[in-house]
């Protein structure tokens, strides 16, 4: 009987540690979840220049771009430190690779515009072609609180494989904040920026056919 009643409170305490073991590693994952950031919805913009009349359609091809845009990794630097050394945030990523998602929004800017946009697989004789090679989209830091979300691009317009006309952009805004939010927020604005720069430029290439 004595034994009986000290083992129950061993088996109990026994079950009680193995809770609190469960329950800790059930916070620590909590804890160590990343948490995920894309470029928000698309809000129209009052001033966003119409679509150029001599380009009423567009085939607009994937960007392209380094192996490490490719993945959902975010990239910052210490430019102030180490411009070299491309760094990543430990608990924060993008929803889609940012290739991915700039394409996504240059196309929704360009539609808003009035423009047809296509994709690769639409493409047809005629209808001039926009390749965009991105050569840097990363959160970088001036300072030790100072940061920009800044972004390199050349654009390329063709048609019926003949180069029109190539031109490269590049957009730095200030972070909001110096850390992973700031830089989406940041990236994002210098995307929609560097989408209004493209609409322009297109406007004033001569599409007609030679």
């Amino acid at each position: 009987m004595t034994a009986d009643l000290l083992r129950f409170p061993i088996r109990s305490l026994l079950a009680l540690a193995a809770s609190a073991v469960l329950l800790a590693g059930c916070a620590s994952n909590k804890a160590q979840e990343s948490t995920t950031y894309d470029f928000g919805p698309a809000a129209p913009n009052s001033q966003q220049a119409a679509a150029p009349a001599a380009l009423p359609a567009l085939v607009v091809m994937d960007a392209t771009g380094p192996a490490a845009l490719e993945n959902e990794r975010m990239y910052y630097r210490l430019n102030y430190a180490d411009a070299l050394q491309a760094r990543t945030y430990a608990n924060s990523r993008w929803a889609s690779n940012p290739l991915q998602m700039l394409t996504q929004r240059v196309k929704a800017r360009l539609a808003q515009s009035g423009m047809k946009v296509l994709s690769a697989t639409d493409a047809s004789t005629g209808v001039p072609l926009l390749r965009i090679e991105v050569d840097d989209f990363v959160h970088g830091f001036s300072g030790v609180s100072q940061s920009e979300g800044q972004i390199t691009l050349r654009a390329s317009l063709f048609s019926d494989h003949r180069l029109l006309d190539q031109r490269s952009f590049t957009r730095i805004t200030p972070a909001p904040s110096a850390d992973a939010p700031g830089g989406a927020r940041a990236l994002a604005t210098s995307t929609d920026a560097v989408a209004a720069d493209i609409l322009a430029w297109l406007a004033t290439v001569d599409t007609r056919k030679r």
